[in-house]
């Protein structure tokens, strides 16, 4: 039972996920069927997964997360720095299995995953918001494609990020 302070005084700020790994590179690319899709050299390969639930708000939280992340190297040796800071490139690549669920057996189930006709265009959203933030264009996959990404993790850093529990 919910109790009344609860109730009241609650903050619905982001009841939607968005989940997101972010690999700080040296470089990266993405082909689908033998053919470079996108490339690039030193900042974010950036793997995104929607859930159905996802809006606007989550897409802009997330753009603005990813762009002011201090996981790059300042002059002293220390992760001080942003990709934006850096000029570093960013690659995108959809991803659906960032919600796969195990809890049953050991074939995950993709319940969670927002369908294609709902994540496409968050996935373009987002994508487009990002260029604009980085003043730049990012690199993508193809969306839905089997796409093979290769990939210098640098450091290694990878972190992961959801909309939901902005820690």
């Amino acid at each position: 039972m919910e109790c009344r302070y609860y109730r009241e005084h609650r903050t619905v700020a982001r009841p939607e996920i968005m989940r997101v790994i972010v690999q700080r590179v040296s470089e990266a690319a993405v082909s689908v069927g033998g053919t470079l899709s996108g490339r690039i050299g030193p900042g974010l390969l950036v793997l995104a997964g929607f859930e159905e639930a996802d809006k606007e708000g989550d897409l802009d939280w997330m753009v603005q997360k990813l762009l002011r992340l201090r996981i790059f190297a300042d002059d002293a040796g220390v992760m001080n720095r942003s990709v934006t800071e850096t000029g570093g490139e960013v690659l995108a690549v959809s991803q659906f299995t960032l919600y796969a669920s195990t809890r049953k057996g050991n074939r995950p189930s993709w319940g969670r995953a927002a369908r294609g006709d709902i994540s496409q265009p968050l996935f373009e959203h987002f994508v487009a918001r990002l260029s604009t933030a980085l003043g730049r264009p990012v690199a993508t996959g193809v969306f839905g494609a089997d796409m093979q990404v290769s990939l210098v993790n640098d450091g290694p850093v990878t972190i992961a990020l959801d909309s939901r529990t902005p820690e």
